[in-house]
């Protein structure tokens, strides 16, 4: 029985040309190869499979055969390989010195290949930075490495470097579609397609993936044999769940979910695989964004199909919905229902009922144009909302009449007289006029269907902190000094504030309309209500002169007057 060779190896390319997906590098080493370009010290790095050592071996072959040699010279004397991981220490690095000075047998170079270069230690790193920056003329190192990063600056700065990149998957897909015609398999192409995907962009890997599943399935390579032995998602499932959430059936979807579970997918796999489907749905919309679709042939069509039943909207929420679960995903306590209820929202964004409202509002804006006030709803379908707004304004001068706002009708111009001209800045009567100007309070009736969340006590009472501090900032002072005087309550999710007089409540009545809107739109509930009670009682809680104010220290503490009476103390 023949020895099994696995493809990896079988088949590692010979030539430059045989390269998968590193084009730009191996014509970049032809040519200085050609124009005797090449630096004496070269450093591949990149991810693991894309050709790095494999590279390395061509480069040291075609080396010394451009110097004149013949191909039938056996170059292995002149190729020295080591292996950094297991030799990265300063004795080995040391013998490797001690060896570049002497010249080649054969050919003109001696080519020494340095893998996982990265693996050697701090004090092997600083006895090769002599021989690295000033080698004999015959010697040329290549270092290998994986993880760059790890390299000392200085060893950097002494080589070429060459980033290997990842190998597409149709590079990929095409290598192993020629393989697998050498080795008479008959291989699907969504089949070598999957394979690519799952190899990540290493060579290496798709290579032995194709292996297995040859193993698996024999000559006949087809996407449901890849799907079994990979325990891979197939797409199918995706354009499935895709069909149901657009048609809005819930029970379906969570039922077909249940099915992808009981197959032993994993449902982070799931909803991680459902938000690439719908960006390559998104990809497939547009004819110019259609080549970013890396799938197979079959695979394409059936996008492009979908991807018209899909409206734009619907796909970039879809992406929106399916990512947030994704990140949520670990930090869980329940996972099955947090996708469960993704699935549950991805169903019911095209549902044209009464619960796909968007928005929590139904007011869009307030248009006021000449004089005249406008409610505009956002909502198209639903009839406009009348909406009643009292405007309460007392006369701004003795000579101004009161004017009373009504909807949809403009102010009447007033007359033109000398009374009316706007008066100076610093005089009293425009000090009057501001004053006035800020006690006008517009009451907008509590429109239905406005959200109505549940909150804590505690946070209702920090907004109302945080909205005395911005008065405060605004030179609002009286009005902060107000809400600071005392803590609201919360009783029946309304806000009970209790003022000592009601000069202190005409204060704070002047800005509960915007405080109100603050509080509503933080706490996403637009029912609470802001009820100011005057108790005169509370007057006793201030204390003004010293005397109250040791009544007040004495109440919350008796020790006081002790400490008094001890060190003869006086007010």
């Amino acid at each position: 029985m023949e020895q099994f060779i696995v493809s990896a190896r079988k088949y590692r390319p010979q030539t430059f040309g045989d390269v998968v997906g590193q084009k730009a590098i191996t014509n970049t080493l032809e040519n200085a190869i050609k124009n005797n370009h090449l630096a004496q010290a070269l450093l591949f790095t990149g991810p693991r499979g894309v050709g790095k050592t494999t590279c390395a071996r061509i480069l040291a072959k075609k080396i010394n055969e451009h110097a004149g040699e013949t191909s039938e010279d056996d170059f292995a004397f002149n190729i020295f390989e080591l292996d950094a991981a297991s030799n990265n220490s300063v004795d080995d690095i040391r013998s490797l010195s001690d060896q570049v000075r002497i010249p080649p047998q054969t050919g003109k170079y001696k080519v020494y290949i340095i893998d996982e270069v990265h693996m050697l230690s701090q004090s092997a790193f600083n006895a090769f930075l002599k021989t690295l920056e000033e080698p004999p003329a015959h010697a040329i190192f290549i270092l290998a490495t994986t993880e760059k990063h790890k390299i000392i600056p200085t060893i950097l700065s002494r080589c070429q470097i060459f980033d290997f990149k990842r190998i597409g998957v149709l590079d990929a897909k095409e290598y192993l579609a020629k393989i697998a015609a050498q080795e008479n398999v008959n291989a699907d192409d969504d089949a070598l397609h999957i394979i690519a995907q799952k190899a990540d962009g290493a060579m290496r890997d798709a290579l032995s993936i194709f292996d297995r599943v040859v193993s698996f399935s024999g000559s006949e390579l087809t996407r449901k044999a890849v799907t079994e032995n990979l325990n891979v998602l197939d797409y199918d499932e995706y354009f499935k769940t895709t069909d149901l959430i657009l048609e809005n059936n819930i029970p379906q979807v969570l039922v077909h979910f249940n099915t992808i579970l009981s197959k032993g997918f994993d449902a982070h796999h799931f909803i991680a695989g459902l938000a690439s489907h719908f960006r390559d749905l998104l990809v497939a919309k547009d004819g110019v964004t259609v080549e970013l679709l890396e799938v197979g042939d079959n695979a394409k069509k059936k996008y492009l199909e979908q991807s018209k039943k899909c409206d734009l909207r619907f796909l970039i929420k879809a992406i929106e919905l399916s990512n947030d679960c994704d990140l949520k995903y670990k930090t869980s306590k329940n996972q099955r229902l947090l996708v469960e209820l993704t699935l549950m929202q991805l169903a019911s964004i095209t549902f044209d009922g009464e619960k796909k409202n968007n928005k929590p509002y139904i007011i869009a804006a307030l248009h006021f144009n000449k004089g005249t006030i406008k409610a505009v709803s956002k909502n198209k379908k639903n009839q406009l909302l009348e909406i009643k707004q009292k405007v309460k304004k007392q006369a701004v001068t003795e000579t101004k009449p009161t004017v009373k706002l009504q909807e949809n009708k403009p102010l009447p111009k007033p007359k033109l007289n000398i009374k009316n001209r706007r008066p100076s800045a610093l005089s009293l009567t425009s000090i009057d006029r501001k004053k006035k100007l800020e006690e006008i309070e517009v009451d907008i009736e509590v429109v239905p269907n406005k959200p109505t969340d549940d909150f804590a006590e505690n946070k209702a009472i920090l907004l109302w902190k945080k909205y005395s501090d911005q008065l405060n900032k605004k030179g609002k002072k009286s009005a902060s000094s107000v809400m600071r005087s005392n803590q609201p309550k919360i009783i029946d999710n309304n806000i009970h504030f209790i003022v000592a007089s009601g000069m202190m409540k005409s204060q704070l009545e002047q800005v509960k309309y915007g405080l109100m809107e603050f509080i509503h739109k933080n706490l996403n509930n637009f029912k609470v209500e802001l009820i100011i009670e005057v108790n005169e009682e509370e007057n006793k809680k201030y204390a003004y002169t010293p005397h109250e104010k040791y009544q007040k220290l004495l109440e919350k503490n008796s020790a006081i007057d002790l400490f008094k009476k001890k060190f003869d103390l006086d007010l």
